[in-house]
């Protein structure tokens, strides 16, 4: 499961951000799954949306410019 999903703590670390702040960001990434129909856990977050949302991932090497 820890690779599926990031907790709050991963996130602000990840981000460098205080742990509230990185709990918005949860709570919104989780919003936005949630609207797409995707069952969330509070408190965690998908690995790989958070990655592309976070412009870690989602981009092919050949589309930068």
């Amino acid at each position: 499961m820890s690779d599926t999903f990031m907790r709050v703590d991963d996130v602000a670390a990840e981000l460098g951000v205080s742990k509230s702040y990185a709990y918005k960001i949860v709570q919104k990434l989780n919003a936005e799954l949630k609207g797409m129909g995707y069952l969330t856990v509070a408190g965690r977050v998908n690995k790989r949306y958070f990655m592309e949302k976070v412009c870690y991932g989602g981009r092919d090497k050949t589309e930068r410019k």
